[in-house]
C-alpha cells in the first residue's frame, strides 16, 4: 500500500551517469504523487541534467567545493534542508555525508541502503546487493520506492535539454562548417577508472574506419584530463575531427549528443546521456565484473549496443586502483567488434 508524503527529497549526488539513471524513479515517484511536492539534491557538476524536469518542483545543489565546503558549509547544507520540511528522504547515493545530512536536518522517514556508511541513521535501511550486479542500476533505484508502496519496471529515459545549450551546439558546428546531412560520430575515450579505457589507438583506429566506411565526420568529447589522449587521436583522424574535449558543461555535452547519430564511448555517464537524448551508442566495457557489469550500467534503450570482455577474461585480473592493466588485456575487445556494433546500428536507420 502507497503511504502518503507531501514533500519528498531525492537524494543522489554523485556522477553523471549514476544522476540519469535516476530519472526513472524521479517518474515513477511523480506519477504515484501527483500532488506532492517532489526534490532532488544534485552535485553542481550534474544540475543541468535535471533543470527543467517537469517531474521535479526544485533542485537542491550540494555545492561541496564552495557553499557547502567544510563543517561550517556542511552544517548551512543541512540547515537548508531543514527549512524545506521534507517528510521522507529517499537516499539513492549512498555515502556518509548523505545519510548524516537527512539525519540532521530531522526528515522523519529516511530510506536508502544498509551498509557501513551511517546506514544505521537511516530509518528504514533495506538490504544491499548492488555490488551483485544482478539488476539494471535503474532498477535498484526503483527498487528503493517499493518500500513506500510505489511499484515501477518503466526505465524509459527522456532528459531535458536547455535551449541556450541547443544554440551554443548549434553555433559550434555551424563555425566548423558542419551540415545537417554530415553523419556525425561522439568519440569519447574517458573513463572513471583506467582499467576501463579502450585503448585511444584502438579509437583512432575506429574514427578512422568511421571516415573512411561511412564518411563521418568525429567529434571527440570528455573531460579536461584526457586532453592528451583525445589529442593524440585527433591528430591521427584522417578526416574531419571536431575537438571539443574539456570544452563543454554537462547541459552543452547532451546539446551535442542530441546532434550526432552515434556515440562510441567506454562505460562511463556520457553512454546514459546519450541514450537519455535518444542517440544510437556502443558502450565498451573492458571490466566485466559484479556490480560494475553490463547488466548493471549498460546504456539503456533499443538503440544502444555493449561490447564487451567475457567475465571469465575479467575475473583473474588484479585491478589496483588508478592503474590501468596491461595493454593486452585491454586490447581483448578489436576494432572490428566496436565496428561490427556500429553496423548493426546503422542497419536500423
Amino acid at each position: 500500500m502507497m503511504e502518503k508524503f507531501e514533500n519528498i527529497l531525492i537524494v543522489r549526488t554523485d556522477r553523471i551517469g549514476d544522476v540519469v539513471l535516476t530519472m526513472p524513479s524521479v517518474k515513477a515517484l511523480r506519477e504515484a504523487y501527483p500532488q506532492a511536492r517532489i526534490s532532488i539534491l544534485v552535485a553542481p557538476a550534474t544540475r543541468d541534467l535535471v533543470d527543467g524536469n517537469i517531474c521535479l518542483d526544485e533542485v537542491l545543489v550540494d555545492d561541496r567545493r564552495r557553499e557547502h565546503k567544510g563543517l561550517t558549509g556542511f552544517l548551512r547544507l543541512v540547515a537548508m534542508i531543514r527549512r524545506k520540511r521534507f517528510d521522507c528522504a529517499l537516499v539513492l547515493h549512498t555515502k556518509k555525508r548523505t545519510n548524516l545530512t537527512c539525519f540532521l536536518a530531522g526528515v522523519p522517514v529516511r530510506i536508502g541502503y544498509k551498509n557501513n556508511k551511517f546506514g544505521f541513521l537511516l530509518t528504514r535501511p533495506i538490504a544491499d546487493t548492488r555490488q551483485k550486479g544482478e539488476k539494471h542500476e535503474a532498477q535498484y533505484c526503483l527498487d528503493v520506492l517499493k518500500e513506500i508502496g510505489v511499484i515501477s519496471h518503466d526505465l524509459d529515459i527522456d532528459l531535458p535539454v536547455k535551449e541556450d545549450a541547443v544554440r551554443w551546439a548549434e553555433r559550434v558546428l555551424i563555425e566548423h562548417h558542419v551540415a545537417e546531412s554530415d553523419r556525425l560520430v561522439a568519440i569519447h575515450p574517458g573513463a572513471s577508472d583506467p582499467a576501463k579505457q579502450w585503448p585511444e589507438s584502438r579509437f583512432l583506429d575506429l574514427s578512422n574506419r568511421l571516415v573512411e566506411k561511412y564518411r563521418a565526420k568525429i567529434i571527440m568529447i570528455g573531460a579536461t584530463d584526457i586532453k592528451e589522449i583525445s589529442g593524440t587521436i585527433v591528430s591521427g583522424v584522417k578526416g574531419d575531427v571536431i575537438d571539443l574535449t574539456g570544452r563543454t558543461t554537462v547541459g552543452q555535452l547532451a546539446a551535442v549528443l542530441m546532434r550526432c547519430g552515434l556515440l562510441v564511448s567506454n562505460d562511463s555517464g556520457p553512454v546514459h546521456v546519450a541514450a537519455g537524448v535518444g542517440t544510437p551508442v556502443v558502450s565498451i566495457f573492458t571490466r566485466n565484473q559484479p556490480g560494475i557489469n553490463p547488466e548493471r550500467w549498460r546504456p539503456l534503450g533499443e538503440n544502444a549496443r555493449v561490447v564487451s570482455v567475457c567475465p571469465s577474461q575479467s575475473s583473474g585480473i588484479s585491478f589496483k586502483k588508478a592503474q590501468k592493466p596491461d595493454t593486452e588485456y585491454l586490447e581483448l575487445i578489436t576494432t572490428e567488434a566496436v565496428l561490427e556494433a556500429v553496423d548493426s546500428l546503422y542497419k536500423l536507420c
